[in-house]
């Protein structure tokens, strides 16, 4: 009996000592849940290659994000979706050229003028390839479902050659920033121009370029009566600014009224008779038909 009561007394207290233990982890567990966001609208990017989301996941509403420019040609790509009782319901991905503004990518691709088919030897152009990108977006729900080579390409998606880095990151930081409201603007390219000054020689030129309802890039430049572009002309040293006594080049001093253009969502500086303006410090040249010209482009973006 005394032995039975000894192996009864030893088996409460082990029993004891791991309901203790068991108790101890719940509350780890608890203090970790606690400790989580409470909501998440963008998965980890893994880039695992299995979609993490699920039904119900992110909150409804519109997403832009966008991918860092590409430094030789300008591109840079934006992603705008679409998500409705949690899911996203539509994708679309473009991009816009920050050096030359004006169309999207899509609508380039569109016209023909892209060439990835007839100058690549793709087997489709650059829009029909982004839109088998998108289809498999809303399929997975999941940019890291979209597994990227060291090239930044992809084999998870049937017909699409082209890299889809960009893609994938912009699709990642749009989810991450949440939903956002569209500017007041339609998205697009839109382009004036000025009549053609006989003492200077130049018509100025505006390309303007609008994605989520906002300006994003503007290209301020000219064209002479030999179609030379009037920035690349002063970048190339033939404007001789700085040989006339300024203290900077035509296409530097317009590259501040650009940003100041887009910094200020399109709203002019004070300009005094001569379209010259105190407002952009390093500006000396007349930009005032420039943003009488941005204003006509936008006409057509309202």
């Amino acid at each position: 009996m005394k032995k039975a009561s000894v192996i009864l007394s030893s088996a409460l207290v082990l029993g004891t000592l791991l309901a203790g233990c068991g108790n101890n982890n719940n509350n780890a567990a608890n203090t970790a849940a606690t400790n989580a966001p409470a909501e998440t609208t963008a998965p980890a990017a893994t880039n695992s290659g299995n979609a993490t989301a699920e039904a119900g996941q992110y909150q409804d509403g519109t997403y832009y994000g966008t991918a860092p420019a590409d430094e030789e040609t300008g591109w840079q790509s934006f992603v705008l979706l679409t998500v409705e009782g949690g899911k996203i319901t539509k994708a679309d991905w473009d991009a816009f050229n920050v050096k030359n503004a004006g169309d999207l990518k899509k609508k380039v691709s569109e016209d023909g003028n892209y060439g990835l088919v007839s100058k690549g030897g793709a087997q489709a152009e650059w829009h029909e390839q982004a839109a088998s990108a998108e289809a498999f977006l809303i399929e997975k729900q999941d940019p890291a479902a979209v597994v990227v080579n060291a090239e930044g390409k992809t084999d998870a998606i049937s017909g699409v050659s082209v890299g889809v880095s960009d893609f994938v990151a912009a699709a990642q930081a749009a989810l991450a920033a949440g939903p956002t409201e569209a500017g007041p603007y339609k998205d697009g390219g839109y382009k004036a121009e000025g009549e053609m000054d006989a003492k200077s020689g130049w018509k100025s030129t505006v390309a303007l370029t609008v994605a989520n309802g906002n300006i994003v890039a503007a290209n301020f430049s000219g064209v002479n009566a030999a179609g030379d572009d009037k920035k690349q002309y002063s970048v190339d040293g033939k404007y001789g600014m700085k040989a006339g006594g300024a203290s900077a080049e035509w296409h530097e001093e317009i590259a501040l009224a650009e940003k100041y253009f887009l910094d200020n969502k399109g709203t002019a500086p004070t300009l005094d008779a001569e379209g010259k303006t105190d407002a952009i410090s390093g500006v000396s040249i007349n930009v005032g038909e420039y943003f009488t010209l941005a204003e006509k482009a936008l006409e057509g973006a309202k």
